[in-house]
């Protein structure tokens, strides 16, 4: 099908794949994997296979306008991968999860839904399609499968781009928001700096919240904690703008008003479309042996200035237990969110001694106040893995892919080509 957008006419085309949903059992249970393919009229290219963000979100649907996606389609032929219960591939929802039986079998089904095997699918892929290695570009969560990629399945791969998305390799979760914690107090203090005014308008919501019942226009209970959650969205290029004219006029009178509590419904409403991103968050970064245990509410513990309203302090990318028992689309989930959290045994994702000895060109974009990846981890995986070369920059947030008009991706794919930038991490 051809498409026209912004002056560029791109061509897409709909792949279906049949893969199983144990890899460790070929000839068990299969589910669907759907891919766009994505030209502009020229099947001569390599493939460049794009991973999307999350977990449990599928591939963006293009539009033919986005800067990287020209970018992309100068040199390769796209394939824009929902990953496995995502979009069209075999989606996880509320209806769907619930026909696998109980919270036990729920969360056995889900453990099959990792960044592990997701490469595996991806490796069955691009053996149907080509006999060539392909080039892979991983972006957030997608940066976490390419490094899985690299350790488990590099034959397949003839250079790998990341764009914030490089993981701690040892790290566990306690960790991981350890660091993020840190970073989200400093994104806190920059939006305050901005927008003084927004000091006292969010300390009076939450007073009031404290003080009062109030449900969301879907009924869900707005607490403090669940208003707090607004904060995810200070880690995007124009996330604080949009936060501070969301705080702009949050009462109606005594009330808070109904426009605020839509704004800030249409802001928390993920967990209908992205049911797995809530329940596999934290199993990203589960491996070997060790439960989760709900590291980012632990965690939390550390940092006290997240429990006062003088100034309030936003949270960030931090899953916490409540959700589950609040939030509407997700309580039906909430056994099993507690049976995934205290799972103690989980696959490796990494092979460290592989990575050492890397041969795949690799350029990953690391951005210095990423407030979902930890950038102090992502440069130790940077050394980590043999002949990597990032790109430290402070020009872009974490969505410098898609806000660059290019210019991220254009970046790294010149790191390779000509060897420019770093050809280590700082």
């Amino acid at each position: 099908m051809a498409e026209r957008g912004h002056g560029m006419t791109i061509t897409t085309l709909d792949r279906t794949f049949r893969v199983p949903l144990d890899h460790a059992k070929p000839d068990g249970e299969t589910i669907e994997v759907y891919a766009r393919e994505v030209t502009r009229g020229r099947t001569d290219l390599p493939y460049l296979l794009y991973l999307n963000g999350g977990p449990g979100f599928p591939s963006p649907r293009p539009l033919g306008g986005e800067g990287w996606l020209r970018r992309a389609l100068t040199d390769y032929r796209l394939l824009l991968l929902d990953q496995r219960g995502t979009g069209r591939s075999t989606p996880v929802t509320r209806h769907s999860l619930a026909k696998q039986g109980t919270p036990q079998q729920q969360a056995d089904y889900l453990k099959h839904f990792r960044a592990d095997s997701i490469v595996r699918d991806a490796e069955l892929i691009r053996q149907q399609m080509t006999s060539d290695k392909w080039t892979l570009l991983g972006q957030s969560f997608g940066g976490y499968c390419a490094v899985t990629y690299l350790s488990f399945a590099p034959h397949g791969l003839s250079e790998v781009f990341i764009t914030g998305g490089l993981p701690g390799l040892e790290s566990t979760a306690d960790d991981v928001y350890r660091l993020l914690y840190r970073t989200v107090v400093g994104k806190n203090a920059a939006h305050y700096e901005r927008y003084p005014q927004d000091i006292e308008r969010a300390h009076n919501v939450a007073r009031f919240l404290k003080d009062n019942a109030v449900h969301l226009p879907n009924g869900r209970p707005l607490t403090v904690e669940a208003f707090q959650a607004l904060g995810n969205l200070l880690g995007s290029a124009t996330g604080s703008t949009r936060l501070h004219y969301l705080l702009e006029a949050p009462f109606d009178g005594t009330h808070l008003a109904d426009a605020f509590l839509a704004d800030v419904e249409r802001e928390l409403s993920w967990a209908s479309s992205a049911p797995l991103y809530f329940l596999l968050h934290e199993a990203s970064y589960a491996r070997g042996e060790g439960a989760t245990g709900w590291s980012a509410q632990r965690v939390r513990s550390e940092f006290p200035e997240f429990d006062k309203d003088d100034p309030l302090l936003f949270t960030g990318e931090m899953v916490y237990p409540a959700l589950f028992d609040t939030d509407p689309a997700l309580a039906p989930f909430r056994e099993t969110a507690h049976l995934l959290a205290h799972e103690r045994t989980w696959p490796e994702l990494y092979d460290v001694d592989r990575l050492r000895a890397n041969e795949v060109p690799v350029a990953a974009a690391v951005y210095h106040d990423d407030m979902y990846v930890a950038r102090e981890l992502s440069l130790e995986t940077a050394r980590t893995i043999a002949g990597a070369r990032p790109w430290l920059t402070a020009e872009y947030e974490h969505d410098g892919l898609r806000v660059s008009d290019g210019a991220v991706l254009d970046r790294l794919i010149s790191m390779l080509r000509l060897g420019e930038g770093p050809g280590h991490a700082g």
